[in-house]
């Protein structure tokens, strides 16, 4: 096969997850458990993508500057481990969670997993720093993301001023240029998002026009974040958006009808024109850690993800080998 030829078959295999949070008891019990803990019998699966992308929904810091909120989150730096166990490759920390202990507490955060070699988007010592994107190549295929939150508006980065990349649901063009200018640097363009209020199953008719213009702008997969449950998946002009990933790990209480306990490790399949198919594999939070999921959670969050997609005219298929989005492509 021509060289050229097989470059373009080259697909890499993208995991990407909702919140990830290992403060308060979870940094705990890793402390007893060890670093690989929270992974459960999801670690293999991870371990063997290409890229993996989560939303860090703590800080890693030993700051005592505590922002007076409802609910504020670090674990000790140490358990950076987790991350680099998992194969963590990115984290965004552009959440409503990374200024929880002060600018020291973000700045350290930031330090802590460039030590790790685990790269990250969303935040940084300023605006510019904050919406700089990850490029990473691999396999001859470049794939680029970038991060944005529309949480705590007042944490937004400056020129001078440490903190967050904000966009408000609907400011579409303060995003534009960067998006298109890392699609002329990439084959494939990631835009992850922690949005939205908690406990909402269904994005809004304003928060689908939002992600809908960002795919026109030229991204391949909008990854949204933050409602705590997993909402409905929609391919859209051939690209993809997971509207919200739900939690991933966490010490949370449980909704008994929502039940943001159950979630999904999400599988892009990429190659460099897009998209090709993306396999879900049902997981169960319990005791501050991910596992697959079996019996009844199984079937229910496969069902309610199919009945939640089905609204934007996406087929999720159970089959033998497994849950599946795919779709003609063009």
């Amino acid at each position: 096969m021509p060289q050229n030829q097989q470059a373009e078959r080259e697909t890499l295999l993208i995991g990407l997850a909702g919140d990830v949070m290992l403060g308060r008891l979870v940094n705990e019990q890793i402390s007893v458990s060890g670093y690989k803990y929270p992974w459960g019998d999801m670690l293999p699966l991870m371990q063997k993508n290409d890229i993996n992308l989560i939303n860090l929904e703590t800080t890693l810091t030993t700051s005592d500057k505590i922002v007076p909120k409802v609910f504020n989150f670090k674990a000790e730096p140490d358990k950076v481990q987790s991350l680099t166990e998992a194969k963590i490759d990115v984290v965004t920390i552009a959440n409503n969670h990374v200024l929880d202990f002060s600018e020291e507490g973000l700045t350290e955060t930031i330090e802590v997993l460039d030590n790790a070699g685990i790269k990250h988007v969303g935040a940084g010592k300023n605006i510019s720093e904050a919406t700089s994107p990850v490029i990473i190549t691999k396999k001859n295929i470049t794939v680029g993301i970038i991060g944005y939150t529309d949480n705590e508006p007042g944490w937004e980065a400056a020129s001078t001023k440490p903190g967050t990349a904000y966009v408000s649901v609907g400011d579409v063009d303060k995003v534009a240029a960067a998006v298109k200018k890392l699609k002329e640097q990439a084959d494939i363009v990631i835009f992850t998002i922690h949005w939205g209020p908690n406990m909402r199953q269904r994005p809004t008719k304003e928060f689908q026009d939002f992600a809908h213009k960002i795919i026109d702008l030229g991204v391949d997969v909008f990854h949204g974040h933050s409602a705590h449950v997993f909402q409905g998946i929609e391919v859209y002009n051939n690209k993809l958006i997971l509207y919200d990933t739900g939690d991933f790990v966490d010490d949370y209480v449980v909704d008994a009808e929502l039940r943001n306990d159950r979630t999904f490790l999400y599988l892009a399949e990429v190659d460099k024109k897009g998209v090709k198919k993306l396999q879900l594999i049902p997981a169960l939070i319990y005791y501050m850690q991910v596992n697959t999921a079996g019996g009844a959670d199984y079937d229910e969050s496969v069902e309610t993800l199919k009945t939640l997609s089905e609204e934007f005219n996406t087929k999720v298929a159970k089959t033998d080998k497994g849950v599946f989005v795919s779709w003609t492509q063009p």
